[in-house]
């Protein structure tokens, strides 16, 4: 044998050992990486995905790079864009939320609010705490007061998953605001974080019925008598599906959904389009106050704005039966609106977004000198600062979000909320995915969104030379016209007066 052949065997020997080493030292760093993540509780996708839920981070961090080539924008994806995302993402870890450069939002795109910048805005020392916000003063026996402005929206158990609704309550205390528990009752989980609740009164009456489906005066009393459960909401239609009663398939309702809602496991739980006993304004009025009177807490309503005539009538009869009929708040959903399950046809083209129904329900109630009576709530789309920001120019006393703690939760857009296959576990009854979020890890993230949203909504009401935000009003807006030119609020919108008196 030559030398060369000697070497060369000699060479593959060795290369065969390196190359052995090499596959054995990749399997101990894949499986390193896979104990790691599956022993992780921050990263649902990782958790649920092991090892190759990496390949996430990496591409969306090589998508900052390379987004000009063969990425979408950061403003071009519906219904919410990256940019708006990763805010939410980057406030729920409490992270650096300052952006370098410039900013990437058009500033001639019709309909987008532009917020007008005092000269002398206040000193630090200037700014006091945030004032609290009463309902049912007066007219309750237990009122509720609040200094959130920005709090958890309506989502059910069921919809949402054990863990998700168990770090909502939980980062809801943290953070000092309400946790809404959407139509399909109280459950266990919704006591668990130890936060305020506004319990939802959906068509079905799930969580307050009796076995013919009606509302049990007995089943109020018993929910009224826990502390936690601040006030009552009346819904009557939601802006994703006006006119369709909720929506949740029967993979979904587990027996304790069922015991929670008091129906059939493994049923689909569909509600009427509308209460089975409100046939008019009269009869809303009347089970407002009987809600009232039965369980000594606030009652609102909750409604998506589309046909308006009937608020006249609404006004009027509140004025003809007495204040102590009106409701204490007046939910408004907009078109805007999402939900986890709902026809195309009603959340593409169903009712009026929140930019005209909000103004136009709040020039109603100063109309009728109810505005003083009646808080204002709404709903729909607000996710980041800015448009929570202008719902208050608009005149609203507080703004409720769902989607935007779904992003807290750990939530992708991954649009398998009607599917049972979320991969996050946040709408999933799928025990295996369900164990990506924790509930502990997520309370941290929904409680940090809420405090540095309202923070930045803060920033923005100090620019505006205000000492709070709810004393934003109209004159601090402005909003792009059609021209794409900045136009005052008060060309679309007169100011019957300055909405900001009402809020205290």
């Amino acid at each position: 044998m030559t030398p060369l052949q000697q070497f060369t065997i000699g060479f593959l020997g060795v290369s065969s050992v390196v190359i052995a080493l090499l596959i054995v030292g990749l399997i101990g760093v894949v499986l390193w990486m896979y104990v790691t993540d599956i022993r992780q509780t921050r990263h649902s996708i990782r958790r649920n995905y092991p090892v190759i839920g990496r390949f996430r981070y990496f591409f969306e961090h090589m998508g900052e790079f390379f987004r000009q080539y063969f990425f979408a924008l950061d403003r071009e994806e519906l219904p919410f864009n990256r940019a708006q995302r990763t805010w939410v993402y980057r406030a729920a870890k409490n992270v650096d939320s300052t952006v370098a450069f410039g900013s990437t939002q058009p500033l001639n795109t019709p309909g987008d609010f532009l917020f007008l910048n005092s000269l002398f805005p206040p000193l630090e020392e200037e700014v006091g705490v945030r004032s609290h916000i009463s309902f049912g003063d007066g007219f309750a026996r237990t009122p509720y007061s609040s200094s959130s402005f920005f709090n958890i929206s309506a989502m059910s158990y069921g919809a949402l998953s054990a863990p998700a609704v168990s770090a909502l309550s939980r980062g809801a205390r943290k953070a000092g605001i309400w946790l809404n528990t959407g139509e399909g009752g109280i459950s266990p989980f919704h006591y668990e974080g130890g936060c305020d609740i506004v319990f939802q009164i959906g068509t079905a009456k799930y969580g307050v019925r009796d076995a013919q489906g009606r509302l049990s005066d007995e089943r109020l009393r018993e929910i009224a008598s826990h502390e936690q459960v601040r006030m009552f909401e009346i819904k009557l239609s939601q802006g994703a599906k006006p006119g369709k009663g909720g929506i949740l398939p029967g993979n979904k309702v587990t027996d304790v959904i069922a015991s929670t809602r008091g129906i059939p496991a493994g049923e689909d739980s569909i509600s009427p389009n509308r209460h089975r006993e409100i046939h008019n304004i009269n009869d809303l009025l009347h089970m407002i106050h009987h809600v009232r009177e039965v369980s000594g807490k606030p009652v609102g309503i909750k409604a998506a704005i589309g046909q308006i005539a009937w608020l006249d009538e609404f006004c009027q009869r509140i004025h003809e039966l007495g204040l102590e009929y009106a409701p204490d708040f007046f939910t408004i959903d907009s078109a805007d609106g999402g939900s986890g399950a709902a026809p195309q046809s009603l959340i593409d083209l169903m009712g009026l977004p929140v930019r005209r129904s909000l103004p136009l329900v709040v020039d109603k109630l100063i109309e009728y000198g109810l505005r003083e009576r009646i808080r204002v709530i709404c709903s729909g789309k607000m996710i980041n600062p800015s448009g929570v920001a202008a719902a208050l120019c608009l005149g609203a006393d507080c703004v409720n979000s769902a989607r935007g703690f779904m992003f807290a939760l750990g939530c992708i857009q991954a649009l398998q909320c009607n599917k049972n296959t979320c991969p996050t576990g946040v709408t999933t009854h799928d025990p295996d995915l369900q164990q990506g979020l924790d509930p502990t890890d997520k309370a941290e993230r929904v409680a940090n969104y809420a405090k540095n949203l309202m923070h930045e909504v803060e920033i923005i009401a100090h620019s505006c030379g205000v000492a709070e935000p709810r004393l934003l009003n109209r004159s601090h807006a402005q909003i792009i016209s059609e021209q794409g030119l900045p136009e005052p609020l008060s060309n679309l919108y007169p100011d019957k007066e300055t909405q900001s008196q009402y809020r205290h």
